[in-house]
Protein backbone atom coordinates (compact mmCIF):
# COMPACT_ATOMS: atom_id res chain seq x y z
CA UNK A 1 0.00 0.00 0.00
CA UNK A 2 2.83 2.21 0.95
CA UNK A 3 4.42 2.10 -2.80
CA UNK A 4 1.25 2.33 -4.63
CA UNK A 5 0.97 5.80 -2.60
CA UNK A 6 4.18 6.70 -3.25
CA UNK A 7 3.66 5.69 -6.82
CA UNK A 8 0.71 7.65 -7.38
CA UNK A 9 2.36 10.87 -5.47
CA UNK A 10 5.02 10.73 -8.04
CA UNK A 11 2.82 10.62 -10.80
CA UNK A 12 0.89 13.85 -9.35
CA UNK A 13 4.27 15.35 -9.09
CA UNK A 14 5.03 14.37 -12.23
CA UNK A 15 1.86 16.10 -13.96
CA UNK A 16 1.93 18.89 -12.05
CA UNK A 17 5.72 19.76 -13.66
CA UNK A 18 4.24 18.89 -16.77
CA UNK A 19 1.73 21.49 -16.60
CA UNK A 20 3.84 24.20 -15.26
CA UNK A 21 6.42 23.48 -18.35
CA UNK A 22 3.56 23.26 -20.58
CA UNK A 23 1.92 27.30 -18.59
CA UNK A 24 5.80 28.05 -19.20
CA UNK A 25 6.13 27.44 -22.73
CA UNK A 26 7.68 29.86 -24.96
CA UNK A 27 6.85 30.89 -28.41
CA UNK A 28 9.74 32.53 -30.21
CA UNK A 29 10.03 36.55 -30.17
CA UNK A 30 9.59 38.90 -33.24
CA UNK A 31 12.97 39.72 -34.43
CA UNK A 32 12.07 43.23 -34.10
CA UNK A 33 8.95 45.62 -33.50
CA UNK A 34 7.48 47.25 -35.52
CA UNK A 35 4.49 48.79 -33.82
CA UNK A 36 4.64 52.59 -31.99
CA UNK A 37 2.12 53.40 -29.41
CA UNK A 38 -0.29 56.13 -29.66
CA UNK A 39 -2.50 57.76 -27.12
CA UNK A 40 -5.51 59.10 -27.57
CA UNK A 41 -7.62 61.85 -26.25
CA UNK A 42 -10.42 59.33 -25.28
CA UNK A 43 -10.75 56.48 -22.76
CA UNK A 44 -13.91 55.48 -25.30
CA UNK A 45 -14.27 51.52 -26.04
CA UNK A 46 -12.44 52.13 -29.77
CA UNK A 47 -14.21 50.18 -33.06
CA UNK A 48 -13.34 50.89 -35.77
CA UNK A 49 -10.91 53.06 -38.33
CA UNK A 50 -11.06 53.79 -41.79
CA UNK A 51 -9.61 56.41 -43.58
CA UNK A 52 -10.41 58.95 -47.03
CA UNK A 53 -6.86 59.03 -48.22
CA UNK A 54 -3.07 57.87 -46.47
CA UNK A 55 -3.07 60.69 -44.42
CA UNK A 56 -6.45 61.59 -43.28
CA UNK A 57 -8.55 58.96 -41.43
CA UNK A 58 -11.05 58.57 -38.85
CA UNK A 59 -11.53 56.38 -35.66
CA UNK A 60 -15.08 55.55 -34.03
CA UNK A 61 -16.71 53.55 -30.92
CA UNK A 62 -18.26 54.36 -28.10
CA UNK A 63 -20.29 57.31 -26.17
CA UNK A 64 -20.35 59.18 -29.61
CA UNK A 65 -16.95 59.14 -29.76
CA UNK A 66 -15.28 60.14 -33.54
CA UNK A 67 -11.96 60.38 -33.97
CA UNK A 68 -10.00 62.68 -36.92
CA UNK A 69 -6.36 62.52 -38.00
CA UNK A 70 -4.30 64.12 -40.39
CA UNK A 71 -1.37 62.83 -40.61
CA UNK A 72 -1.49 59.25 -41.22
CA UNK A 73 -2.51 58.30 -37.39
CA UNK A 74 0.06 60.08 -35.43
CA UNK A 75 -1.92 62.58 -34.05
CA UNK A 76 -5.98 62.75 -33.77
CA UNK A 77 -8.56 64.61 -32.41
CA UNK A 78 -11.83 64.91 -31.44
CA UNK A 79 -14.72 65.86 -33.62
CA UNK A 80 -17.75 66.91 -31.80
CA UNK A 81 -21.22 66.02 -34.35
CA UNK A 82 -24.75 67.93 -34.05
CA UNK A 83 -26.91 64.47 -33.44
CA UNK A 84 -30.30 64.00 -31.91
CA UNK A 85 -29.40 61.58 -29.07
CA UNK A 86 -26.42 62.27 -27.03
CA UNK A 87 -24.39 59.12 -26.79
CA UNK A 88 -24.58 56.81 -29.77
CA UNK A 89 -22.75 53.71 -30.18
CA UNK A 90 -20.57 54.24 -33.45
CA UNK A 91 -19.77 50.31 -34.70
CA UNK A 92 -18.54 50.80 -38.04
CA UNK A 93 -17.03 53.32 -40.49
CA UNK A 94 -16.48 53.29 -44.14
CA UNK A 95 -15.14 55.53 -46.49
CA UNK A 96 -15.26 54.74 -51.00
CA UNK A 97 -13.19 58.25 -52.05
CA UNK A 98 -14.98 61.02 -50.28
CA UNK A 99 -18.06 59.27 -49.44
CA UNK A 100 -18.03 57.84 -46.07
CA UNK A 101 -20.63 56.38 -43.79
CA UNK A 102 -20.96 55.32 -40.34
CA UNK A 103 -23.42 52.97 -38.40
CA UNK A 104 -24.45 52.36 -34.71
CA UNK A 105 -26.74 51.91 -32.14
CA UNK A 106 -29.36 53.02 -31.18
CA UNK A 107 -29.75 52.64 -34.80
CA UNK A 108 -27.48 55.24 -36.35
CA UNK A 109 -26.61 55.94 -40.52
CA UNK A 110 -24.38 58.75 -41.13
CA UNK A 111 -23.03 60.05 -44.66
CA UNK A 112 -20.86 62.46 -45.61
CA UNK A 113 -20.15 63.12 -49.47
CA UNK A 114 -17.36 66.06 -48.64
CA UNK A 115 -14.16 63.32 -46.68
CA UNK A 116 -16.02 64.30 -42.99
CA UNK A 117 -16.46 67.38 -42.63
CA UNK A 118 -20.26 67.46 -42.84
CA UNK A 119 -21.91 64.35 -41.80
CA UNK A 120 -25.92 63.98 -42.88
CA UNK A 121 -28.48 61.59 -40.36
CA UNK A 122 -30.15 59.51 -42.34
CA UNK A 123 -32.97 57.86 -40.83
CA UNK A 124 -33.71 54.16 -41.22
CA UNK A 125 -36.48 52.41 -40.68
CA UNK A 126 -38.18 51.45 -37.44
CA UNK A 127 -38.72 48.42 -38.96
CA UNK A 128 -34.81 47.38 -39.20
CA UNK A 129 -33.97 43.82 -37.92
CA UNK A 130 -31.86 44.36 -35.32
CA UNK A 131 -28.91 47.27 -34.62
CA UNK A 132 -26.39 47.80 -37.64
CA UNK A 133 -22.60 46.73 -37.03
CA UNK A 134 -21.19 46.93 -39.92
CA UNK A 135 -21.28 49.21 -43.03
CA UNK A 136 -19.30 49.03 -46.37
CA UNK A 137 -18.96 51.84 -48.89
CA UNK A 138 -19.01 49.63 -52.03
CA UNK A 139 -19.61 52.52 -54.79
CA UNK A 140 -20.96 56.08 -55.35
CA UNK A 141 -23.76 56.46 -53.52
CA UNK A 142 -23.25 52.66 -52.95
CA UNK A 143 -23.62 51.01 -49.21
CA UNK A 144 -24.19 47.88 -47.75
CA UNK A 145 -25.36 47.58 -43.74
CA UNK A 146 -25.80 44.23 -41.80
CA UNK A 147 -27.30 44.07 -38.50
CA UNK A 148 -26.60 42.38 -35.49
CA UNK A 149 -28.51 39.58 -36.20
CA UNK A 150 -27.57 38.78 -39.88
CA UNK A 151 -29.66 41.23 -41.87
CA UNK A 152 -27.84 42.78 -44.82
CA UNK A 153 -29.41 45.94 -47.17
CA UNK A 154 -28.12 47.39 -49.96
CA UNK A 155 -27.96 50.92 -50.77
CA UNK A 156 -27.77 52.65 -54.55
CA UNK A 157 -28.98 55.90 -53.97
CA UNK A 158 -27.06 57.73 -51.41
CA UNK A 159 -28.91 56.44 -48.29
CA UNK A 160 -32.34 56.96 -49.37
CA UNK A 161 -34.09 53.38 -50.43
CA UNK A 162 -32.57 50.01 -49.35
CA UNK A 163 -33.19 46.64 -50.37
CA UNK A 164 -32.66 43.46 -48.46
CA UNK A 165 -30.00 40.70 -49.26
CA UNK A 166 -31.71 37.81 -47.38
CA UNK A 167 -34.40 36.98 -46.95
CA UNK A 168 -34.75 36.15 -43.12
CA UNK A 169 -31.93 36.92 -40.07
CA UNK A 170 -29.61 34.48 -39.00
CA UNK A 171 -29.81 35.28 -35.02
CA UNK A 172 -28.15 37.34 -32.49
CA UNK A 173 -24.14 37.37 -33.47
CA UNK A 174 -21.37 37.67 -31.42
CA UNK A 175 -19.15 39.14 -35.08
CA UNK A 176 -19.49 39.26 -38.38
CA UNK A 177 -17.21 39.93 -41.20
CA UNK A 178 -17.01 40.82 -45.42
CA UNK A 179 -14.97 39.50 -47.62
CA UNK A 180 -13.85 41.63 -50.46
CA UNK A 181 -16.01 39.87 -52.99
CA UNK A 182 -19.15 40.42 -50.86
CA UNK A 183 -19.53 37.02 -48.82
CA UNK A 184 -20.48 37.23 -45.18
CA UNK A 185 -19.40 35.09 -41.85
CA UNK A 186 -21.30 35.83 -39.00
CA UNK A 187 -19.97 33.70 -35.43
CA UNK A 188 -23.48 32.97 -33.07
CA UNK A 189 -23.69 35.01 -29.71
CA UNK A 190 -22.60 32.14 -28.09
CA UNK A 191 -19.83 31.05 -30.41
CA UNK A 192 -21.36 27.40 -30.69
CA UNK A 193 -21.78 27.90 -34.92
CA UNK A 194 -21.13 29.96 -37.73
CA UNK A 195 -23.31 30.99 -40.74
CA UNK A 196 -22.19 31.97 -44.25
CA UNK A 197 -24.07 33.79 -47.08
CA UNK A 198 -22.99 34.61 -50.36
CA UNK A 199 -24.90 37.06 -52.95
CA UNK A 200 -26.96 35.85 -54.81
CA UNK A 201 -28.45 33.27 -51.57
CA UNK A 202 -31.87 33.89 -49.98
CA UNK A 203 -30.73 32.80 -46.47
CA UNK A 204 -27.70 32.04 -44.17
CA UNK A 205 -26.02 28.62 -44.40
CA UNK A 206 -25.54 27.45 -40.98
CA UNK A 207 -22.75 25.23 -39.83
CA UNK A 208 -21.67 23.67 -36.44
CA UNK A 209 -18.72 24.59 -34.70
CA UNK A 210 -15.75 21.80 -35.35
CA UNK A 211 -14.10 21.73 -32.30
CA UNK A 212 -15.41 21.49 -28.11
CA UNK A 213 -13.98 25.27 -27.95
CA UNK A 214 -16.45 28.29 -28.54
CA UNK A 215 -15.84 30.31 -31.57
CA UNK A 216 -14.34 33.87 -30.60
CA UNK A 217 -13.88 35.14 -34.42
CA UNK A 218 -13.90 34.82 -38.12
CA UNK A 219 -12.67 36.48 -41.23
CA UNK A 220 -11.59 35.63 -44.67
CA UNK A 221 -7.86 35.49 -46.44
CA UNK A 222 -7.53 37.68 -49.41
CA UNK A 223 -8.40 34.64 -51.42
CA UNK A 224 -11.38 34.27 -50.10
CA UNK A 225 -10.77 31.50 -47.85
CA UNK A 226 -11.50 31.70 -44.30
CA UNK A 227 -9.60 31.90 -40.11
CA UNK A 228 -11.67 30.67 -37.39
CA UNK A 229 -10.24 32.02 -33.83
CA UNK A 230 -11.15 29.72 -30.92
CA UNK A 231 -11.33 30.28 -27.07
CA UNK A 232 -7.55 28.97 -25.40
CA UNK A 233 -5.81 29.84 -28.28
CA UNK A 234 -6.86 27.83 -31.69
CA UNK A 235 -6.35 28.80 -35.00
CA UNK A 236 -7.76 27.10 -37.87
CA UNK A 237 -7.99 27.86 -41.90
CA UNK A 238 -9.88 26.29 -44.86
CA UNK A 239 -7.63 24.01 -46.78
CA UNK A 240 -6.39 25.91 -49.73
CA UNK A 241 -7.73 23.84 -52.42
CA UNK A 242 -11.59 23.50 -50.70
CA UNK A 243 -12.79 26.31 -48.76
CA UNK A 244 -16.04 24.28 -46.77
CA UNK A 245 -13.07 22.15 -45.25
CA UNK A 246 -11.12 23.10 -42.71
CA UNK A 247 -7.17 22.32 -41.71
CA UNK A 248 -5.50 20.81 -38.30
CA UNK A 249 -5.92 23.64 -35.37
CA UNK A 250 -3.07 25.43 -34.35
CA UNK A 251 -1.73 26.96 -31.10
CA UNK A 252 0.92 29.09 -31.49
CA UNK A 253 1.20 29.58 -27.76
CA UNK A 254 -0.44 26.50 -26.28
CA UNK A 255 -1.89 26.22 -22.42
CA UNK A 256 -2.04 30.47 -22.88
CA UNK A 257 -4.58 31.94 -20.65
CA UNK A 258 -5.40 34.57 -23.02
CA UNK A 259 -7.44 34.79 -25.42
CA UNK A 260 -7.18 35.40 -29.48
CA UNK A 261 -9.42 38.58 -31.07
CA UNK A 262 -8.57 39.03 -34.19
CA UNK A 263 -6.35 38.23 -37.32
CA UNK A 264 -5.68 40.27 -40.14
CA UNK A 265 -2.82 39.44 -43.35
CA UNK A 266 -0.62 42.24 -44.13
CA UNK A 267 0.30 40.43 -46.88
CA UNK A 268 -0.47 37.03 -48.69
CA UNK A 269 2.03 35.41 -46.18
CA UNK A 270 1.96 37.71 -42.98
CA UNK A 271 -0.36 37.39 -40.95
CA UNK A 272 -0.55 39.26 -37.13
CA UNK A 273 -3.11 37.83 -34.25
CA UNK A 274 -4.09 39.86 -31.42
CA UNK A 275 -5.22 39.26 -28.00
CA UNK A 276 -6.03 40.01 -24.72
CA UNK A 277 -3.57 41.57 -22.43
CA UNK A 278 -1.56 43.21 -25.09
CA UNK A 279 -0.43 39.88 -26.91
CA UNK A 280 0.15 39.86 -30.61
CA UNK A 281 1.23 37.10 -32.62
CA UNK A 282 3.09 37.35 -36.48
CA UNK A 283 3.41 34.70 -39.18
CA UNK A 284 5.65 35.17 -42.21
CA UNK A 285 5.05 31.91 -43.56
CA UNK A 286 0.69 31.91 -43.42
CA UNK A 287 -0.05 30.13 -40.36
CA UNK A 288 2.56 27.59 -40.07
CA UNK A 289 5.06 28.98 -37.38
CA UNK A 290 4.70 31.71 -35.28
CA UNK A 291 6.55 34.23 -33.01
CA UNK A 292 5.41 36.95 -30.45
CA UNK A 293 6.13 40.39 -30.39
CA UNK A 294 7.27 41.24 -26.69
CA UNK A 295 7.67 44.65 -27.17
CA UNK A 296 3.82 45.31 -26.73
CA UNK A 297 3.04 42.67 -23.68
CA UNK A 298 3.76 45.76 -21.25
CA UNK A 299 0.56 47.75 -22.97
CA UNK A 300 -2.31 47.88 -20.70
CA UNK A 301 -5.18 47.07 -22.81
CA UNK A 302 -6.43 44.22 -24.62
CA UNK A 303 -6.11 44.34 -28.79
CA UNK A 304 -9.00 43.92 -30.12
CA UNK A 305 -9.16 44.27 -33.85
CA UNK A 306 -6.37 44.67 -36.50
CA UNK A 307 -6.60 46.40 -40.05
CA UNK A 308 -4.21 47.02 -42.43
CA UNK A 309 -5.21 49.42 -44.89
CA UNK A 310 -2.15 48.02 -47.15
CA UNK A 311 1.53 46.60 -46.49
CA UNK A 312 2.84 49.84 -45.25
CA UNK A 313 0.20 50.91 -43.31
CA UNK A 314 -1.92 49.64 -40.68
CA UNK A 315 -3.43 49.74 -37.11
CA UNK A 316 -4.74 47.68 -33.79
CA UNK A 317 -7.56 48.74 -32.45
CA UNK A 318 -7.47 48.45 -28.24
CA UNK A 319 -8.74 49.78 -25.00
CA UNK A 320 -8.05 52.47 -22.57
CA UNK A 321 -7.57 54.77 -25.05
CA UNK A 322 -4.52 53.10 -26.99
CA UNK A 323 -3.74 52.58 -30.59
CA UNK A 324 -0.76 50.39 -31.90
CA UNK A 325 0.14 52.00 -35.50
CA UNK A 326 2.40 49.86 -37.72
CA UNK A 327 5.80 52.07 -38.71
CA UNK A 328 8.32 49.77 -39.33
CA UNK A 329 10.80 52.79 -40.16
CA UNK A 330 10.49 53.33 -36.38
CA UNK A 331 11.04 49.54 -35.95
CA UNK A 332 12.57 48.07 -32.94
CA UNK A 333 14.94 45.30 -33.02
CA UNK A 334 14.59 43.07 -29.95
CA UNK A 335 17.42 41.09 -27.64
CA UNK A 336 14.71 38.33 -27.05
CA UNK A 337 14.76 37.07 -30.42
CA UNK A 338 16.41 34.20 -30.62
CA UNK A 339 15.33 32.77 -26.67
Amino acid sequence: MHSLLKKCQGLVSLFIILLMCMGCSRVVSTSYNPWEIINLPTEAKLIDIAFVDMSHGYLVGSQTTLLETKDGGRNWHPIKLDLDKPNYRFNSISFNGEEGWIVGEPSLNLHTTDAGASWLQIPLSEQLPGNPISIVALDANTAEIATDIGAIYKTTDGGKNWKAQVTQAVGVVRNLERSDNGQYVAVSAKGNFYSVWQPGNEAWESHNRNSSRRIENMGFTKNGHMWMLARGGQIQFTKPDNSNEWLDTEYPEFATSWGLLDLAYRTPEEIWVSGGSGNLLRSSDGGKTWEKDRDVENVPANLYKIVFLSSEEGFVISDHGILLRYNPTVARINPEATT
